[in-house]
Formats: structure tokens, C-alpha cells, sequence
């Protein structure tokens, strides 16, 4: 049942830079109808409808036109704040925030992640907004499956916060995985927008006044270049989460992932049957015979214009080819 005063907001940022070639630029993958023949996008909207009926979509001058044929399909009213340049999750949350009632509760979310488990997501939901409500910083942390190396960490007892931790090296996150209170940092948060814009102008008041001060002066949700490139560029965690002392964590035990590496994206597509052979290698992106012979656990990633072939395991370094790309300023972004 939908909450009157809750509003779903969802981030559109990113580019996806681990998930280069099939990830662009114009093309983020978000957008990317590749998992069960809808988007990223099209899924968290439909994920969160049960339980409200507003919507805040943050993205920017790049993007905004996909997400309105995304959300067209929906045939619903939503408020569409559209960024000239990227300043970070602090600001873009800041300026849903100013778009809101102090008293409304924001359910920030990606635009790029995989839920699996509605039953068990429902219930983290709703002990978030009893905690949001009560004028707690709600962020969520997922249960670990493995000892992974590319998302920070929520150290934690009950519901409450000891420390985050940054991304963590193998042996550290394995520790991490025996030790049972330590859960991956979703970048999932629950919280009033009131509360919210207290905690960043009291823990980041440059990031706080400069975001006010684009808000207002935004013309249909579309907002300034020159007044936005004021704004210093920092995440919600470093800003607020990591240093206000109204934090409150909900053990997340449904399925996850940020989908942010073709490891995981790997890992999706096997789990709802993409075809693969008996060394475990797999193809994406084209319907050509495609044979491996003496390599076991490769991706082969076919596009138009590029072809990548990795082994599972090396997944993370694909955003060095992507860094390498941009600085040549290459048209394959």
C-alpha cells in the first residue's frame, strides 16, 4: 500500500564505466534493455510503485530524454530534476530534498541495481520509514555472499552504526565475510528531506547553500551550469552519512546488486538461464556462433563498434580501459 507522504526518489547519474562497451555514454546501463527485456530504470520504478505514489527523478542534461520514455510507459506524474553537470549524490539528493516538504520521506534509490525477494524488501522498507520517521538517517547494508572487493562496507550492531569502511582488499573482505556484522554499503537511503538538508548544512554547508542557492533558480527542474559548477562534488556518504550522528542501518537479507561490474552482470544473466558452455564462458550482446576453446569463466561483450574479451575474475579492470579511452578523448565513449 502506497505511503501518502513517501516520494521515491530515483538517482540517474553514472555512466557505468565497468560495463564499457555495452555501457556509453549515450547509453548508460540503466537504459540498457538487457535484463529480462526491460531496463535497470524500468525495474526500480516498478519495484517501488507498491509503496509510493511520487516520484523524484534526479539525471542530467545527457540522459533526461531516456528517462522520460522510460517513465512515459508509466503513465504517471513525476517531478524531473534535470542537472547541467554531474556534482555528485550529496547535491543531487539536496536538490530533491529542496523539491520536497520538509516532513516528506524520500526513498532514495538507484536507478542501476538488481532486487531480487519483494516480500523481504518490503519489510527493509518499512523499518526504514518507522526509523526515517523518528527523524533518523536511514542507510541500508546487504548481507555479503562473498568476500567482494569493489563495494565499501557497513560495520554495524543492530540497528545501529559503528563504522564504514572504504573498499577493502581480498583478505580484508574476507575477514569482513566471517565476521558476520559487516554488510555491503547499497546506496540505498531512507530519510525526511527536512532532516536531510539539517544534516548537510550542518556537516557540509558549502555543498548545503550552493545546491540551495542552483534549486532555486532552476526553470521546470532544469538547473544552472554556471551556479552548479559552485558546488563542490561529494558523495552522500562522505557528506552526511559517514559524520552524522543520526545514522541508523537496516540489515538488507534480500537479493542485490549494483549490476556495476560484468562479473555481476555475469553472475545475473546465468542465474536467469543465459546460455553458457561447460567451461563456464559466455557471450554478450550478439546471437553469432561463438566458440571458446582452452579458457574457462571468459566473457566475450560484442557491440557495433567494439569487442572485449575478459576473464570473469578481471572484471574491475575494465574501467582502466574506459579511463584510457577518455584520455584520448575516444569517439568509442
Amino acid at each position: 500500500m502506497a505511503i501518502n507522504n513517501l516520494t521515491h526518489v530515483i538517482l540517474t547519474g553514472g555512466v557505468g564505466s565497468r560495463l564499457w562497451p555495452l555501457s556509453r555514454k549515450t547509453l548508460p546501463k540503466q537504459y540498457l534493455e538487457l535484463f529480462d527485456g526491460e531496463s535497470l530504470f524500468e525495474k526500480t520504478v516498478n519495484r517501488n510503485q507498491v509503496i509510493s505514489n511520487k516520484i523524484i527523478v534526479v539525471g542530467n542534461i545527457e540522459n533526461y530524454k531516456m528517462s522520460n520514455a522510460i517513465m512515459s510507459k508509466f503513465n504517471k506524474s513525476f517531478t524531473h530534476i534535470i542537472e547541467a553537470v554531474p556534482r555528485n549524490t550529496a547535491a543531487a539528493i539536496a536538490f530533491a530534498a529542496f523539491a520536497s516538504k520538509p516532513e516528506d520521506i524520500l526513498l532514495i534509490t538507484p536507478s542501476d541495481h538488481v532486487i531480487e525477494g519483494n516480500d523481504i524488501y518490503g519489510a527493509a522498507l518499512e523499518q526504514a520509514i518507522i526509523l526515517a520517521n523518528q527523524d533518523y538517517l536511514v542507510t541500508f547494508g546487504i548481507k555479503p555472499t562473498k568476500p567482494e572487493t569493489g563495494y565499501g562496507y557497513i560495520e554495524f550492531e543492530h540497528e545501529n552504526v559503528i563504522a564504514f569502511h572504504e573498499k577493502p582488499d581480498f583478505e580484508t573482505a574476507t575477514a569482513y565475510l566471517q565476521n558476520g556484522n559487516y554488510f555491503w554499503n547499497s546506496g540505498l537511503f531512507c530519510f525526511k528531506a527536512g532532516k536531510f538538508l539539517e544534516e548537510l548544512e550542518k556537516q557540509e554547508p558549502e555543498v548545503y547553500w550552493a545546491s540551495k542557492a542552483v534549486w532555486e533558480r532552476n526553470q521546470d527542474g532544469f538547473l544552472n551550469y554556471e551556479l552548479s559548477l559552485n558546488i563542490p562534488s561529494i558523495s552522500i556518504d562522505y557528506a552526511v552519512m559517514e559524520r552524522s550522528k543520526d545514522i541508523k542501518v537496516v540489515p538488507g537479507h534480500f537479493e542485490w546488486s549494483d549490476l556495476g561490474s560484468f562479473e555481476s552482470v555475469y553472475d545475473y544473466l546465468v542465474q536467469k538461464g543465459h546460455p553458457i558452455d561447460e567451461n563456464r564462458n559466455i557471450a554478450i550482446g550478439t546471437s553469432l556462433h561463438t566458440t571458446f576453446i582452452g579458457v574457462k569463466n571468459c566473457i566475450l561483450i560484442y557491440t557495433a563498434d567494439a569487442l572485449m574479451v575478459l576473464q570473469k575474475e578481471n572484471s574491475q579492470e575494465v574501467k582502466q580501459v574506459y579511463q584510457h579511452l577518455e584520455s584520448i578523448a575516444s569517439p568509442l565513449l
